[in-house]
């Protein structure tokens, strides 16, 4: 794990609020003349503390309107079936995340979609018919209630002296 100073976290921080930040502006913001905030945004590019720049969209906006987390388990745990399963997922558009998690579900997905026919539509002729799924449990999000998509690491305050 790279170590990450505070003018690193100020940088991420400030990049993740505003990704066209000018080098100029972000220098600035940072505390730093511009060419040294550069290399410090190069390197953290290269040492994959920033992996990619990419704008945040709203949804609905582009006319997907509903949101599903959904619950797949697996009836074939073998390298092959779990890599065939990964495959058929990272091609379909509606999925947005995918998650090996633990528990009694073997993935969670973010599915996106216009409506629930194109939602039923996934469901039951894609996703039901990837290799080896046994089951699945979808949850509608209702309500986003925080979706903070960006985010960063606090650069920490110095400790406060007691008089």
């Amino acid at each position: 794990m790279i170590e990450l100073d505070d003018i690193d976290k100020r940088i991420v921080a400030a990049l993740q609020a505003e990704g066209r930040l000018p080098i100029v502006d972000l220098a600035d913001r940072v505390g730093l003349s511009p060419t040294p905030c550069q290399r410090r945004v190069k390197r953290l590019e290269e040492e994959g503390v920033i992996t990619r720049y990419a704008a945040l969209v709203s949804p609905p906006a582009m006319g997907l309107g509903l949101q599903a987390l959904v619950q797949v388990t697996l009836d074939d745990h073998s390298e092959k079936v779990v890599e065939a399963f990964e495959a058929e997922i990272r091609a379909r558009p509606e999925v947005v995340a995918c998650y090996a998690v633990t528990g009694d579900m073997d993935f969670l997905l973010h599915v996106l979609t216009p409506d629930l026919a194109s939602f039923s539509d996934f469901a039951l002729k894609a996703l039901l018919r990837m290799p080896g799924v046994r089951g699945t449990r979808s949850s509608f999000i209702m309500q986003a209630v925080k979706t903070d998509l960006a985010w960063a690491p606090v650069p920490q305050s110095p400790a406060r002296k007691s008089r």
